[in-house]
């Protein structure tokens, strides 16, 4: 009988048989790009417009913001930021324009037109500087408008509210201070004095309470000396100054 053949194993360096029909890489690639090609196209395209978009909003955004900026910077008068205002509602600037008409009209002793200012500004801020610094304008108008009571409850509220800057609330405590010293509440000075230490000992509120404090005996002014004429009542209650400024 005759012993069937066994195929002879390979050797270790015999190559692998490639199939020679087998498509190359650079076909393969060549029959990608024919599938796949005008899908490739409109992703790129879509991508190039998008980026082009995005380039054209920011600087169309940029422009309009700087022309903004402008015509807050030419606004000059009251009619002039009234516009502003309405051709800008939403803008922060805007904000800023309703402070500057609370400024003018305070300072003009129109303090209606100052609170109404005053409290646009102040809705729109919501927090910040510039929005304490309302809150403070519009406690003050009310004061000085005849609001007396609404006025003095707004200043309380600014001085002790703990998220109001330290600077208007250090002011609020001096023109509370100041309110007292005016109707001789010596305890009301003590009270709003040991406030404003509390609060900043190194604004440049203290030293004008702790005059009022010094000045203020048992609820009274002290009494005259001597050779000199009693000082007139009128006379206790300090300059009325634009609030926020120091001025």
């Amino acid at each position: 009988m005759s012993t069937p053949t066994t195929p002879s194993p390979k050797s270790a360096g015999e190559p692998n048989l490639v199939n020679a029909d087998a498509p190359g890489l650079e076909e393969r690639l060549h029959q990608l790009w024919k599938n796949y090609s005008q899908i490739v196209t409109v992703v790129l395209v879509v991508i190039a417009v998008g980026i082009a978009a995005k380039g054209g909003w920011e600087y169309f955004a940029g422009q309009r913001e700087h022309s903004v900026e402008q015509a807050y910077a030419a606004a000059s008068t009251k009619a002039q930021l009234q516009a502003f205002i309405a051709a800008n509602p939403s803008h922060p600037l805007a904000a800023a324009a309703q402070l500057r008409l609370g400024d003018e009209a305070y300072a003009a002793g129109n303090f209606a037109d100052a609170v109404a200012a005053y409290d646009a500004a102040a809705g729109s801020l919501k927090s910040g500087p510039l929005a304490s610094r309302a809150r403070l304008g519009s406690a003050m108008a009310k004061l000085q408008g005849g609001r007396e009571s609404e006025g003095m409850a707004a200043l309380k509220a600014i001085a002790g509210d703990a998220n109001e800057f330290k600077a208007y609330r250090a002011e609020a405590d001096y023109h509370l201070a100041s309110q007292a010293f005016a109707s001789h509440d010596a305890a009301g000075v003590k009270t709003y004095t040991g406030q404003l230490m509390q609060v900043d000992p190194t604004s440049p509120w203290v030293q004008r309470v702790m005059q009022f404090r010094a000045e203020t005996v048992g609820g009274e002014k002290p009494a005259a000396t001597a050779g000199s004429a009693a000082t007139p009542a009128s006379s206790a209650s300090p300059e009325i100054k634009l609030p926020g400024t120091g001025k």
